[in-house]
């Protein structure tokens, strides 16, 4: 049996990657692949996230500066938020981990997935 690697395990049932034909081949032994049912499209991803999005980009747009202002006060006037620029919120953490818990960055990620695409 051909072993798969659990990242791309994990790719696949998160739906981000579609599995080659090679894997999806009947095994050595001549029993068919499992039939697949067609999966339902993916939910549309976020303009930004707290894990992914640089800090300048959020920044940079108004609306996303503007939650930001709301549930991080002060975070986007500090003067050193520009050596930030590049980083994400979530890399941030573990620096002002009493500013951005686990619990505002999800309050920012469910404000970000408001805004339009």
């Amino acid at each position: 049996m051909r072993q798969v690697p659990n990242a791309l395990i994990a790719a696949i049932v998160l739906g981000a990657v579609a599995l080659p034909a090679s894997v999806l081949a009947a095994p050595a032994n001549g029993t068919p692949a499992a039939a697949s049912t067609p999966a339902a499209p993916p939910a549309s991803a976020p303009k930004y996230t707290t894990a992914d999005t640089e800090i300048g980009t959020l920044i940079d747009d108004p609306a996303a500066k503007l939650i930001l202002d709301k549930i991080v006060p002060g975070m986007t006037t500090n003067p050193q938020i520009d050596m930030a620029r590049s980083m994400t919120l979530k890399s941030i953490q573990q620096f002002a981990a009493d500013q951005l818990t686990d619990a505002r960055l999800a309050q920012i990620d469910a404000e970000f997935a408001k805004l339009p695409k």
